[in-house]
């Protein structure tokens, strides 16, 4: 199967939303938490900050590593969207649509965000 411009763009775009949606996002947040431990920690102003440690061992704090690092789940997240695209792609082409719009609007929306702050 011949990858096009536009077919690369759409990829690209679906798995840094897919990544976002598995590192970020407050909907999969039930999916990272069994991979990490939270810290309360109280900073210079006096403001409670936490943080989220990976599990100290096993399986879970190697997910827990893998899902900490943007660039490691990345590049899971486009093996993923790309093997799909290759093996199923009458059922991935509608997924992988709809994550690279959404990739789109996210991207967007930071641009708009830091125009608004200026």
């Amino acid at each position: 199967m011949k990858i096009t411009f536009l077919n690369l763009l759409l990829l690209s775009l679906a798995s840094f939303r897919l990544t976002r949606l598995f590192v970020y996002d407050k909907i999969t947040e039930f999916l990272r938490v069994p991979f990490f431990d939270e810290l309360t920690d109280e900073n210079e102003d006096g403001e409670m900050e936490v943080y989220y440690l990976p599990k100290k061992t096993g399986v879970r704090r190697f997910f827990g590593e893998l899902l900490s690092c943007y660039w490691c789940t990345g590049i899971w997240a486009a093996a993923i969207i790309v093997g799909l695209f290759y093996l199923y792609p009458g059922f991935s082409t509608p997924v992988i649509l709809i994550l690279a719009v959404a990739g789109i609007a996210a991207v967007l929306e930071l641009i708009v965000q830091y125009l608004l702050e200026i």
